[in-house]
C-alpha cells in the first residue's frame, strides 16, 4: 500500500514535531507542523494557559484532514505532527483515508513534561500538558497506530517507525 500519510501523535513535548521532520526527511516527505493549522484564536488560547475544546479542535482537524488530501492528490504522502489526543479526533483524520497510519509517541509522564517545560519559543506552556494526558485516549485498539517510546533519541525513534512500517507492508 501506497501511504498518503502519517500523523505523528501524542501529548505536547512528546517530540512529534521533531520525530516528524526527521522522519519525513528519511522518506522524502513533506513534513507539516500541525501547530501551523491552529487558527489565531486556538493559539491565543493556549498561549493564556487555556486548553482547548473540542469545539476548537474540529476546523483545525478538518485543515489537517484536507492536507493529508491533499497529499493524495499530489501522488505523494505528507508526514504531519498533530496531537490528535482523542479517538473522535483520529476519526476526522482517518475519514476517507485508510491510506494512513499515526506514530504514537508514548512516554513517561515526568519525562515528557521535563521536555516541554525545556521548549523555548513555543505558545504551549508546559502547565497544559496535564490537561493533554488527562484528554489522550491511547490508541491501544486501533490497527493503524504504532507506539513508539520517546526514550531513545529521535534518530533511533525514526528508525523503529521505518522498520514497524516496513513489517506492516506499509513501506518499501
Amino acid at each position: 500500500m501506497s501511504l498518503a500519510g502519517i500523523v505523528v501523535m501524542g501529548v505536547s513535548g512528546a517530540g512529534k514535531s521533531t520525530v516528524g521532520a526527521l522522519l519525513a526527511e528519511r522518506l522524502g516527505w513533506p513534513f507539516e507542523d500541525g501547530d501551523s493549522f491552529h487558527p489565531p484564536a486556538n493559539v491565543e488560547k493556549m498561549r493564556a494557559g487555556t486548553p482547548l475544546t473540542d469545539e476548537d479542535r474540529w476546523p483545525w482537524l478538518a485543515a489537517i484532514a484536507a492536507r493529508i488530501t491533499a497529499a493524495r492528490a499530489e501522488g505523494r504522502g505528507v508526514v504531519i505532527a498533530c496531537s490528535a489526543l482523542k479517538r473522535a479526533y483520529r476519526d476526522v483524520l482517518r475519514a476517507g483515508h485508510a491510506d494512513i497510519r499515526f506514530l504514537h509517541l508514548t512516554g513517561e509522564p515526568a519525562l515528557i513534561m521535563a521536555r516541554q517545560a525545556a521548549r523555548q519559543g513555543h505558545y504551549m506552556p508546559a502547565s497544559l500538558v496535564a490537561s493533554q494526558f488527562a484528554t489522550l485516549e491511547p490508541p491501544d485498539t486501533e490497527a493503524d497506530v504504532i507506539d513508539l517510546d520517546v526514550d531513545p533519541d529521535p534518530p533511533a525513534i525514526v528508525q523503529k517507525a521505518v522498520a514497524a512500517l516496513r513489517r506492516r507492508g506499509d513501506l518499501a
